[in-house]
């Protein structure tokens, strides 16, 4: 990746839609010298992209903008999570970092050795990870000036078979699992959703993942600040691990345009 290229885009919708397609995980691309600190070969970090990305969900996200009655605004990073984790706390809140996931991975989906276990964090929470969070605060800072609210609709996807990283991977794994937040996700909100994804198989609540993405200037403070998190299996819409989408995926980005022009 050039310096050009932003390690991250925010892709304009409607002047009155106050929905943020929030799309973290869909990128495979490390800069060459963040690979430079990474243990895997070519071959296993290739693997390890297979897991750990959620494929094509930036395309799911780009075909229910164009579906959605009112465009919602997408934020897409471009850089693999392997770079950095946006979507970690980046302090000691985060539940992960004991697996060696925090915002910085030391560890892989299979709990090897992905980074030296003493990596100090700071040099890329510094280059990309507070970057991320600045432009993520603004654009949903944008959305309330615009509408007085905003909608963060965090797009991911999940593999069928429990990965050994998982913390609570014993629990259900529905087709879509829908990841809420106590104070951030209003039941309106919830039950929108369980009706956009019903022609997509059954949904489920935060198992087996739960929570969703709120920029942390927002976080527990700002109730104007809706979110849900939308983890869809990925054998729903894709050869796992990392092959190509399939017929599934136009399903799912319409249902995700149901639920825009909902909300």
């Amino acid at each position: 990746m050039t310096p050009t290229v932003p390690p991250f885009r925010l892709l304009p919708g409607a002047a009155g839609s106050p929905v943020l397609l929030h799309v973290p995980h869909s990128s495979r691309t490390v800069p060459r010298d963040v690979r430079a600190g990474i243990l895997l070969g070519d071959a296993e970090l290739e693997r390890e992209l297979d897991h750990i990305t959620d494929a094509h969900t930036a395309e799911i996200a780009e075909r229910a903008a164009a579906l959605a009655g009112v465009r919602p605004w997408r934020f897409v990073n471009r850089l693999s999570r392997l770079v950095v984790d946006p979507e970690r706390f980046p302090d000691e809140r985060e539940e992960m970092t004991a697996a060696g996931m925090g915002a910085v991975y030391t560890r892989t989906t299979h709990r090897g050795e992905l980074r030296p276990a003493d990596t100090d964090p700071e040099p890329l929470l510094a280059r990309y990870f507070r970057p991320y969070a600045r432009a993520m605060t603004e654009a949903v800072a944008g959305r309330l000036a615009a509408t007085g609210r905003a909608v963060v609709i965090d797009v991911h996807s999940y593999p069928a078979a429990p990965l050994p990283y998982e913390l609570h991977g014993t629990g259900p794994r529905p087709p879509v699992c829908l990841g809420t937040d106590a104070f951030h996700t209003p039941p309106e909100l919830t039950e929108a959703a369980r009706a956009a994804f019903a022609g997509c198989g059954e949904t489920g609540l935060d198992s087996p993942f739960a929570g969703t993405y709120v920029p942390l200037e927002f976080y527990g403070r700002d109730a104007r600040v809706s979110a849900l998190m939308v983890e869809i299996r990925r054998d729903t819409y894709m050869t796992e691990p990392g092959g190509p989408a399939g017929p599934g995926l136009d399903r799912l980005a319409a249902a995700l345009a149901a639920l825009v022009d909902t909300v």
